[in-house]
């Protein structure tokens, strides 16, 4: 994906592509199923919180889910980064869903 794309439609395509990885994990037995539940939760978050700020009833209001939407990428990838050193899933994997949003 190309930069001039608006960070809207950027981060629900990453949350298409976050949903995407989950839904594989979610068939897995055990843990990758719980993680994929955080994992799910926080790629997500990202581009819900950037609509929600679209329709803040304040300024503060417009801040607190923009500073969300920012932290919620951070979370995500420690998420990314335990499931590949967990052997849950592949670093290839995981770089292919990045190479895509960008």
């Amino acid at each position: 994906m190309s930069n001039h794309i608006p960070i809207p439609d950027r981060a629900f395509e990453f949350a298409v592509r976050i949903t995407k990885i989950c839904a594989y994990l979610d068939k897995q037995p055990g843990t990758p199923r719980l993680l994929a539940a955080q994992l799910f939760r926080s790629g997500t978050s990202i581009g819900a919180n950037i609509e929600e700020s679209q329709f803040a009833e304040s300024d503060r209001d417009f801040i607190s889910k923009q500073s969300i939407a920012l932290k919620e990428p951070k979370e995500t990838k420690y998420w990314l980064k335990l499931l590949i050193k967990s052997e849950m899933t592949t670093e290839t994997q995981v770089k292919n869903l990045l190479d895509e949003c960008e």
